[in-house]
């Protein structure tokens, strides 16, 4: 007789998400070869039949295993969850085949991964999409690298599988800063942990944020376009684009200056750096990230310019103009490009490595010289107990306090509370605590607080920054017995925190500035001036 192979897919972990076609090859077939896994799923079809598990990394051993028994005239059902033929087992099977083998071969196809975290996010991948498997155990990572980079800048809603796991952190990474490299920031992305299995948890995050979580093999990352939506709790991509020339972010504005300063500011001191070089003679364009910093940073120089009536996000005053919104890494290339920047002067925040990074890379690419404009470090071993991480802070948090203040700003808010997938939720204790957070009044932020469980009574939503007596007052009253913050500077209002908490006896916990390797960095006004000079960049 005529052995069978049947490559039977039996989807992402549930019995009823499993084809009839499926079921039947099962129960027709004498000999089963799978991960032992997933027989969970498939037990009562398969009762009184000559079972093997190699174990899970023993691919290859299984399909020789299966194919074997077909060649001896066995019907024999070879297994894998999702689709056999995506990322699975069914390759491995054909590969080891022979032209001259003579048993038949059934190919039955499953609900996949990206399908089942699709449908349990809402509809993302209702257009175009791409997925990517983040394993360099059969696919060379510079391959890898290459293919993120396409999907990006074809803007490809897409699905990465094989995410995390304990040999391999930091390929996702790499990934997430090339995926924003050409995506706007706040694409909409789905995490799914288990999808369709015992402990599932689905989670909806902006792109920037996945930057702060923790994944791992059992995680699927689900990726938006530009024009993926949110609605009721979902996430959904428009099947038909009616502008697909529609801009994800903010457009480039034509009334910007040429051969300008671009000050990239998202502090006070980078807009007071802003003002004082528009005050050499330099036209000065200053962009910041948000619709809210661009309102900060227009108030601040029209006040220069009383006679002009306060400006919307993109307009010009005292000789700086201000673009303000999302812009992504490829908006702000072209951006410097059509007007033809002279200087990037990097002044955002001390803790927006992501963002200088990008500006670096864009320095290089562009040939326009980059400086590094930061406030000085206002850190002292008496001041706090420093942490070398967000993920650190939030354990010496759990270990000393139980009402926590957080004043670490929103992206960060992730690393400390307890959405699905979150790295706190191996900390133990944290769902014990109340966390309280001070972030920008920006109705995006607000969002994402609650969205990861704060409370509305716990959100402080106002623009700092705070004096000690401001601070002392709403600890106080609040109850609360530790804060995290970060060396944000005085300018920051660092010290005003320092002496607040010493003057409530309550611990501070201090998350370290991160460290990049600069072509040029200084805090002092002075500095950049002669820099510039040494460019030949005149006024």
């Amino acid at each position: 007789m005529k052995g069978v192979l049947n490559l039977v897919s039996v989807g992402p972990g549930f019995s009823d998400l499993i084809v009839p076609r499926a079921e039947a090859a099962l129960r027709d077939s004498d000999v089963i070869v799978a991960y032992d896994l997933y027989l969970r799923w498939i037990a009562p079809w398969i009762e009184n039949k000559e079972i093997h598990t190699p174990p899970l990394t023993q691919e290859r051993e299984r399909a020789l295993l299966a194919i074997e028994k077909a060649r001896s005239g066995a019907k024999v059902a070879l297994i894998s969850s999702g689709d056999i033929g995506i990322y699975a087992m069914a390759a491995l099977a054909f590969d080891e085949m022979r032209e001259d083998d003579d048993y038949e071969v059934n190919v039955i196809p499953g609900i996949t991964s990206a399908n089942a975290c699709a449908s349990l996010l809402g509809s993302p991948l209702s257009h175009d999409f791409a997925t990517l498997s983040l394993s360099d155990l059969l696919c060379p990572w510079d391959w890898i690298e290459q293919r993120g980079r396409h999907i990006a800048q074809a803007d490809l809603a897409c699905v990465l599988y094989n995410v995390q796991s304990a040999g391999r952190q930091e390929g996702v990474y790499r990934i997430l800063n090339i995926m924003l490299e050409s995506k706007s920031p706040k694409t909409l992305c789905g995490v799914i942990h288990n999808a369709y299995r015992p402990g599932q948890k689905v989670s909806i995050h902006h792109l920037e944020d996945l930057l702060s979580l923790q994944f791992d093999m059992l995680t699927t990352i689900v990726i938006g376009n530009r024009f993926t939506q949110r609605k009721r709790g979902f996430i959904f991509t428009p099947r038909g684009y009616n502008n697909w020339d529609a801009p994800a972010e903010q457009p480039i504005k034509n009334d910007l200056p040429k051969h300008a300063l671009w000050v990239f500011s998202g502090t006070s001191d980078g807009n007071v750096l802003a003002n004082e070089l528009a005050q050499q003679g330099y036209p000065v364009v200053v962009s910041a990230a948000t619709e809210y910093g661009g309102e900060v940073a227009a108030r601040h120089f029209s006040a220069t310019a009383p006679c002009v009536a306060l400006p919307p996000a993109s307009s010009q005053s005292s000789g700086v103009s201000v673009w303000a919104g999302h812009q992504g890494v490829e908006a702000q290339r072209q951006a410097l490009t059509q007007n033809q920047a002279r200087a990037i002067v990097d002044a955002t925040h001390p803790y927006a490595n992501l963002i200088s990074e990008q500006l670096m890379s864009l320095s290089k690419s562009l040939n326009i010289p980059y400086l590094r404009f930061e406030r000085p470090s206002s850190f002292e071993k008496d001041s706090g107990i420093e942490c070398e991480s967000a993920e650190q802070a939030a354990k010496q948090a759990i270990a000393l306090g139980r009402r926590i203040f957080l004043t670490t700003g929103s992206k960060d808010l992730a690393a400390f509370l307890r959405p699905p997938g979150n790295r706190c939720d191996q900390m133990p204790g944290a769902n014990e605590r109340e966390w309280f957070v001070r972030i920008t009044p920006e109705p995006e932020f607000i969002q994402r607080a609650i969205d990861l469980g704060v409370p509305r009574s716990r959100i402080c939503a106002m623009q700092g920054p705070f004096s000690e007596a401001f601070n002392t007052a709403l600890w106080r009253d609040l109850k609360i017995d530790c804060v995290i913050t970060k060396d944000s500077g005085d300018a920051g209002g660092y010290n005003a925190k320092v002496a607040a908490t010493q003057a409530l006896n309550i611990p501070l916990l201090v998350i370290k500035r991160p460290t990049l390797e600069y072509p040029f960095i200084t805090s002092s006004f002075d500095a950049v001036l002669q820099q510039l000079q040494a460019w030949n960049i005149k006024a």
